[in-house]
């Protein structure tokens, strides 16, 4: 005995039941500038960040060359354990 399969109407996709979006309002030659303009601030925007990244090394790389010139720097943080340079 073989169960009955029941079949549901399949649910209609119609393009008036969806809410218009901008994207379907504006045309396609607006569409490609918004998108080049887009990608050119995300390109500004790293290269931003990557400028403040080379700063930053920088100025750290200035710092530690400053206190590998300072004696009272290396003294107080030198490991203690002089009989290793014996």
């Amino acid at each position: 005995m073989a169960k009955s399969k029941k079949h549901t109407p399949a649910p209609k996709a119609a393009a008036q039941d969806k809410p218009t979006t901008l994207k379907d309002l504006l045309s396609s030659d607006v569409l490609e500038k918004l998108k080049a303009q887009a990608d050119e601030a995300k390109a500004a925007e790293a290269q931003r960040k990557e400028q403040e990244r080379q700063k930053a090394d920088e100025a750290r790389q200035a710092e530690q060359k400053r206190r590998d010139n300072d004696f009272e720097y290396l003294l107080n943080n030198s490991a203690m354990d002089w009989k290793k340079h014996k």
